[in-house]
């Protein structure tokens, strides 16, 4: 019987290890070269073994299953700090020492450790091995260097690869990256003692996005929430409009973390607001990259990360795959083109919810639709300006309607059902306030003027109306922007395998019919959306 894949997936749960498995294990196959940057990209990731596992420290000396300590190894330990990972260890040898469950990460345990004591084919052997500790046998002796990296080699070289949303075979390259978006995907939910705020028709989804590699944390009210997570000093997760506002400062008097969860930027193949579950979210420890009045993890990341060339590369990839599709927030879209006159300057002016949180907190003051509008006529005094509204007021299912009368006095035309990016790609420019719709430009080479403060304006590549930001001053390339914000910042479930994935998976669902499909609740939310448009339509005519 072989041993499992080092390298293997963790146990999703709800989801069959079959349809998640990156690896199957085989008898080791000859000629198989795996290169020395191989293990080092293995090592830089922090993958292979459990390492989804639960997370010890202050283990000085960590024991395989079934050995005992040499003598040498542990005269000047206190027991408590010799750990003996899975079954075994009875009697003297477990006096007084911490018996670790099978299933820790023996990346958390080993890098903080003085050495380890294991077999050479053992993984937390092979771990240490990879990471540049010390590792001994049952006699003390220590096991060389080569010894250990042949071991990892082996354990690599004894499995077959496989690309787990699609079936297919896969190289160990492709392995390596994928539970290395995993592993920062359970980091970064770590310490989240509970979450509050999540609408029924989404908690699905986020107990699938905040599990942590061993569980989700309860869904709460946000006073028990804030109880739970003061109790265990950790974290409470919230999505911000669905929370009170009192509930910041009362976790900040309790010393407790907000942590903030927010839709992605590729969120689904319909509206929120029409209750389609998020494909996408970003979870923020820092702020939201909506509010422009103080820092947030994906503006630090735009500010100090390295984007080293082969991320760079992924984005311009991403990118190119985005245009062909036509692919925005919500999906491609159909529909009829808009009529643009020949000869005569074209400007996009795309339409936001007035109540919503990017508007209120990234619009620079701006008051809503209408003061936006007329911004872009002042702006724009000779173009021909065509007026789109926001998906969602337009379903009647979010503040912002304006009449068309009062549209014409600034616009010159309204569309309501071209696809958005064709339109976006036929203009010669797009006004925004602070919708993404500006990014989605951007990623088309258009211009864009912003009038407000939102997450990709003050980096250079926008024409900028608001009062800048300081915390921005760094210059980036359009393919760094796309890589922080698409590829960093979010986190993705594909609708098919239920499984996180980047942001290609979500882009090749969305972009056919195998996302999921519209259930009884999204159906009867359309309708309500139909009969509330009914009568803000009927409101307008019996107004004139």
């Amino acid at each position: 019987m072989p041993a499992p894949p080092f390298l293997r997936s963790p146990p999703f749960p709800g989801i069959a290890v079959a349809d998640a498995a990156i690896s199957v294990a085989t008898e080791r196959r000859a000629g198989v070269h795996i290169s020395d940057a191989v293990l080092d990209s293995i090592a830089a990731a922090r993958v292979g073994g459990a390492f989804w596992g639960e997370r010890r420290s202050g283990i000085a000396l960590i024991l395989g299953s079934g050995l005992s300590p040499p003598p040498a190894l542990v005269e000047r330990l206190a027991p408590a700090r010799i750990g003996i990972v899975g079954p075994g260890g009875g009697g003297e040898r477990s006096s007084g020492a911490t018996i670790l469950p099978a299933n820790c990460d023996p990346w958390a345990l080993v890098e903080r450790a003085d050495c380890v004591c294991a077999d050479a084919g053992d993984e937390l052997a092979l771990v240490a091995g990879l990471l540049g500790r010390p590792v001994y046998d049952a006699q003390g002796a220590a096991v060389p260097d080569e010894l250990l990296r042949a071991a990892v080699r082996a354990r690599l070289s004894g499995a077959t690869y496989r690309n787990c949303f699609t079936g297919e075979a896969a190289d160990i390259e492709e392995a390596i990256a994928l539970l290395a978006d995993w592993r920062r995907h359970f980091d970064g939910n770590h310490g989240i003692a509970a979450a509050s705020g999540m609408a029924f028709w989404k908690q699905d989804a986020i107990r699938r996005f905040l599990w942590n590699g061993t569980h989700s944390p309860p869904l709460l009210s946000p006073r028990r929430g804030l109880k739970r997570a003061r109790r265990q000093g950790g974290a409470l997760a919230v999505w911000p409009s669905r929370v009170p506002a009192t509930l910041a400062p009362k976790a900040a008097k309790a010393e407790v973390p907000i942590v903030r969860i927010e839709d992605g930027f590729l969120r689904s193949r319909g509206l929120g607001a029409a209750l389609h579950p998020p494909g996408s979210v970003v979870i923020d420890r820092t702020g939201l990259y909506y509010d422009a009045r103080a820092s947030s993890d994906l503006e630090r990341l735009l500010a100090e990360h390295s984007f080293p060339a082969p991320l760079v590369a992924r984005a311009a990839a991403l990118r190119r795959r985005l245009r062909a599709t036509g692919m925005t927030k919500y999906g491609a879209q159909a529909g009829a083109s808009v009529p643009l006159p020949p000869g005569q300057r074209t400007v996009l002016a795309v339409g936001q919810v007035d109540d919503d949180l990017s508007v209120r907190l990234g619009g620079a003051g701006i008051g809503g639709n209408l003061d936006f509008l007329g911004r872009v006529r002042r702006a724009e005094p000779d173009a021909w300006i065509i007026y789109r509204p926001h998906p969602d007021v337009q379903a009647g299912h979010r503040r912002g309607h304006l009449s068309e009368p009062t549209i014409l006095r600034h616009a010159d035309a309204i569309d309501t059902g071209a696809p958005l990016m064709g339109l976006v790609e036929a203009v010669d420019a797009v006004h925004v306030l602070s919708s993404l719709t500006g990014f989605e430009a951007l990623m088309r080479d258009r211009p864009v003027t912003v009038h407000g403060m939102p997450f990709y304006a003050g980096w250079g590549l926008t024409h900028d109306l608001a009062q800048p930001i300081d915390r921005r001053g760094r210059a980036l390339t359009l393919d760094q922007l796309v890589a922080g914000a698409l590829i960093l910042y979010p986190r993705y479930l594909d609708p098919v395998t239920g499984l996180p994935c980047g942001p290609e998976i979500m882009v090749s669902r969305l972009a056919s019919d195998s996302a999921s499909r519209d259930g009884w609740l999204i159906r009867l939310r359309r309708v309500q959306g139909k009969l509330r448009r009914i009568m803000t339509l009927s409101a307008d005519f019996i107004h004139g």
